[in-house]
């Protein structure tokens, strides 16, 4: 066999590998899309009959079998807020710490470690250390605050690796550029590189918000499940996903169940859309 009849036989193999390679890539995105489209589908289609005016402004009654879910709404925001508040800057500040003043050493490893095996830790571990910590130890009870600073631990990995992950991505270049007409590095990292990693750092703070917003155990342990607007931070509260949980679990309200679930993939869908279009301005700015 000629060197030519070799080369043309490998280049057909190639060639078959890489159409086998895409067609099961094409496979395996038209299954997550047809899974994705079937779950929200189907929630949407048995929740937005449900949905009215009243449902998203009236107050839950008879344990949420009646009513809305009004002060619902609103103590998912406030504890999505609390949470993001403390979490994001924390987040940012360490991410700008290890990626632009630390040197290499095992006490920095170890923080990566650290960062990593948290944000891998299930929910569940968290709301029992929020409970035992936060509502049993320091004595803030049920509360916004036990339910926030819980969350806040669970978030934070999440900001920090993908604000960190950003501001790799800065072209070395900005740097020296900028230090070279004068800048500080201060100066360069909070005018040159930040502006840069924008966007892949609001990725990471938009993530922590999703967790964050359809969280359950994490919440149930640490917030409770109070029905009412809490009118302190030291006050308990239901969120819409352990409202959810609630209803589906003990069989309370079928129609509330789905309305609450639409509710919240739309709060979902509006936090995501959002963001990408705040990401947009940012990378044509």
């Amino acid at each position: 066999m000629t060197e030519s009849n070799i080369t043309s036989s490998s280049v057909n193999r190639i060639r078959k590998n890489e159409k086998i390679a895409f067609l099961f890539l094409w496979a395996a995105a038209i299954i997550t899309v047809t899974v994705l489209i079937a779950i929200v589908g189907s929630v949407l289609v048995n929740g937005i009959g449900h949905l009215s005016i009243e449902f998203l402004t009236q107050e839950p009654a008879n344990m949420g079998k009646d009513g809305g879910i009004f002060s619902i709404i609103i103590t998912t925001v406030y504890l999505a807020l609390f949470s993001l508040l403390i979490a994001a800057p924390i987040g940012i500040c360490a991410a700008i710490f290890l990626t632009e003043y630390a040197k290499e050493g095992p006490v920095i490893r170890l923080i990566r470690f650290g960062t990593e095996t948290l944000a891998g830790i299930p929910s569940i571990i968290f709301g029992l250390f929020g409970y035992v910590f936060f509502v049993v130890f320091l004595k803030f009870r049920y509360s916004m605050v036990s339910g926030g600073l819980t969350l806040t631990f669970m978030i934070l990995p999440t900001i920090i690796r993908t604000a960190e992950e950003s501001i790799k991505m800065v072209p070395m270049s900005y740097r020296e550029g900028s230090l070279a007409l004068g800048a500080t590095k201060w100066q360069t990292i909070y005018k040159v590189v930040l502006p840069a990693a924008i966007p892949g750092i609001l990725t990471g703070v938009i993530l922590g918000i999703g967790r964050v917003v359809g969280e359950t155990a994490a919440v149930i342990y640490t917030a409770g499940s109070s029905l009412g607007l809490p009118n302190s931070i030291w006050r308990p509260g239901r969120t819409m996903a352990v409202h959810l949980y609630i209803l589906a679990s003990e069989g309370l309200s079928k129609s509330n169940m789905y309305a609450t679930a639409t509710v919240l993939i739309i709060t979902v869908l509006i936090i995501n859309f959002t963001a990408n279009r705040l990401i947009k301005q940012f990378i044509r700015s």
